[in-house]
């Protein structure tokens, strides 16, 4: 990482030592962790020694590679439980989540499918699904992790109560409806920006 020089600032002579000045916290542009780097500084034979103004943040973000749109989802017809869960797990490889399985903790109802940056809830119950199962799959994401949350998402047979969709919106978490048509519909604003950006 190369920090960026801070052109409207003047470097400052250092006349004295201290370890906490030394270093830098520069994030990076990339994966937005925050690391410290030395500060950069120039001497003279003289012992003068002048240190170079940097911006502590991100560096100037990189031109966004160019991708290639998805290829349409390919649906499959779903007729039984099983079917749901297959349907789940290609949705999420359609959108980037590769590796997907069966996750650790099974919930109360339905079925759980991870992959790596994903948890999964897929409901196949003829039930709508409750506040509680949304909140359930989010704590779930947020503490089986250690210390980066996973995303979550739920995928649901016979829809969602307008209690688990306020919640899912108060918490960010993209709900999808499936048919037995076997494409999952995006039914709320956090589904739609998922299916946008993908993993």
């Amino acid at each position: 990482m190369t920090p960026q020089v801070a052109g409207d600032a003047a470097a400052t002579p250092v006349t004295e030592r201290a370890w906490a000045d030394a270093w830098v916290t520069v994030r990076c542009g990339a994966c937005g962790h925050p690391g410290q780097w030395p500060r950069p500084e120039l001497d003279c034979a003289c012992g003068t020694v002048l240190r170079v103004p940097v911006v502590a943040g991100p560096p100037s973000p990189a031109p966004p590679p160019r991708s290639t749109p998805r290829p349409a989802f390919q649906p499959v017809t779903i007729r039984d439980a099983r079917d749901a869960v297959t349907v789940t797990a290609l949705y999420l490889r359609w959108l980037g989540y590769l590796n997907t399985r069966s996750a650790a903790r099974r919930p109360p109802s339905g079925a759980r499918i991870s992959a790596r940056g994903m948890l999964a809830q897929v409901e196949p119950a003829p039930r709508p699904t409750t506040l509680r199962d949304i909140e359930c799959l989010w704590l779930t994401a947020m503490t089986d992790t250690g210390d980066t949350p996973l995303n979550c998402a739920f995928f649901s047979l016979a829809g969602y109560t307008d209690g688990a969709r306020q919640r899912a919106d108060s918490l960010g978490v993209p709900l999808f409806t499936m048919d037995v048509s076997g494409t999952p519909q995006p039914v709320n604003g956090a589904a739609d920006e998922l299916v946008a950006a993908g993993a």
